[in-house]
């Protein structure tokens, strides 16, 4: 659903006006478990979908609706179901659509907690998960079988930092009737047009960039609206949609996963993450900006054995991150220090940025992700994702830029 509004004027309106009981023009917390209705006619309706009507917070909630509708918004889609992390919405787009048998087409370039969860859930459930190159478009062509019910792509890989080409591999995901799921946590709506590059379902975690403060956890996953669920390779799905029609899909993320599997948003959080998006265009341009600058500044640095950012020009994949990101390049980037030992001794001693698995915060936060998030991965997945001994995870926060690169540079200097 296309909206005449910018993109700023969206995040701040979309979803809720003002209360109009009281004329309160923040989201109201409507913190309960439950909604009550005066008949039992009226009630047994809205259960039997005869009636809109908000029944028990697990299934949804006045609060995490405005935060739903305000991210369909931002991505002009016909849709959106929040989540309590980011991990909760991917697996229930991948419960919506896999069975035991089917397979997966993904990136290998993923974050370490999907990667987890592909290994020790999916995979022991049945579902067959095939790793590709996100870089080689054609590796996605031929992966491609009868069983693959969808590809799963991240707009920039976390921590490897390459990008794909999604204008490749939409064609080649439409071509083959298969919908294109990317998660765009690190570039958010406002870096990525993930409509306008072909996704058919976009996922944010929530908990990072959307919040901007690390107060909170949550997910969300919208539907784009430019899929055909009644002809899906999955038959669930298009059963799904005999019923709900175009929103056979939300229809089975919310009734059939969501509701039953318990992964639902509260609504405090909710209210938190909208009050994040208000300002998520500002902060971006900041988190942007700041990255480029230490990434440049650390390019040059002696102590510091290579640095990996898409928006240097000596990145592999710097005019395709120009063209999809609009000349933005997310606020996350790598750098090598030649050993684990050089990279603890300098964590410890930055004195601003904070060591701490997150990111997307107004803190600038550092983690060295093969002792933490990857630490149970495989020498062969870790290399796969772009993990070293020697790489530290770098997100760049909304300080003064001035005192980001002093605190870099002081703790290098004692390295």
């Amino acid at each position: 659903m296309s909206n005449p509004w910018d993109f700023e004027t969206r995040s701040i309106h979309s979803g809720f006006d003002q209360d109009e009981k009281n004329g309160a023009t923040a989201v109201p917390i409507y913190e309960t478990a439950s909604f009550a209705y005066n008949t039992a006619e009226e009630l047994a309706d809205a259960f039997q979908n005869r009636k809109f009507g908000y029944l028990y917070s697990r299934i949804t909630n006045p609060t995490v609706s405005v935060l739903e509708q305000r991210i369909t918004a931002l991505e002009n889609g016909r849709g959106a179901i929040a989540t309590a992390s980011g991990m909760a919405a991917i697996a229930t787009v991948l419960y919506a659509l896999v069975k035991p048998g089917d397979e997966i087409v993904s990136s290998r370039s993923l974050f370490g907690g999907t990667l987890q969860l592909f290994k020790e859930i999916f995979i022991s459930f049945g579902v067959n998960v095939i790793y590709v190159d996100p870089t080689d478009s054609n590796a996605f062509e031929n992966a491609v079988t009868s069983r693959t019910r969808l590809f799963f792509v991240e707009t920039i890989g976390n921590p490897k930092l390459d990008a794909a080409n999604f204008t490749e591999i939409a064609v080649i995901a439409q071509r083959n009737n298969i919908p294109l799921v990317v998660d765009s946590s690190l570039t958010t709506p406002y870096l990525f047009e993930a409509k306008g590059y072909g996704a058919n379902v976009v996922i944010h975690s929530t908990s990072k960039y959307i919040s901007g403060s690390g107060h909170t956890i949550g997910g969300v996953l919208v539907d784009l609206g430019n899929y055909d669920w009644f002809n899906a390779r999955s038959e669930s799905i298009r059963e799904s949609a005999q019923k709900a029609g175009d929103f056979g899909f939300l229809a089975r993320c919310r009734r059939q996963v969501l509701q039953n599997t318990g992964g639902c948003l509260s609504p405090f959080n909710a209210y938190l993450q909208c009050l994040g998006l208000e300002t998520l265009a500002l902060r971006m341009e900041k988190h942007c900006s700041n990255a480029l600058a230490l990434a440049r500044f650390l390019a040059e640095h002696p102590r510091v054995q290579s640095v990996c950012y898409p928006g240097l020009e000596t990145h592999a994949n710097f005019e395709v991150a120009k063209n999809q990101f609009g000349a933005k390049f997310g606020g996350l980037l790598t750098i090598r220090l030649g050993s684990l030992e050089r990279c603890f001794e300098w964590i410890r001693r930055l004195k601003i940025a904070k060591n701490l698995a997150n990111l997307g915060d107004a803190k600038t936060v550092v983690i060295h992700p093969a002792s933490t998030i990857y630490c149970t991965c495989s020498e062969e997945e870790q290399i796969a994702a772009g993990v070293y001994p020697d790489l530290i995870r770098v997100s760049v926060g909304i300080e003064s830029i001035h005192d980001i690169i002093d605190d870099f540079d002081q703790a290098l200097a004692e390295v």
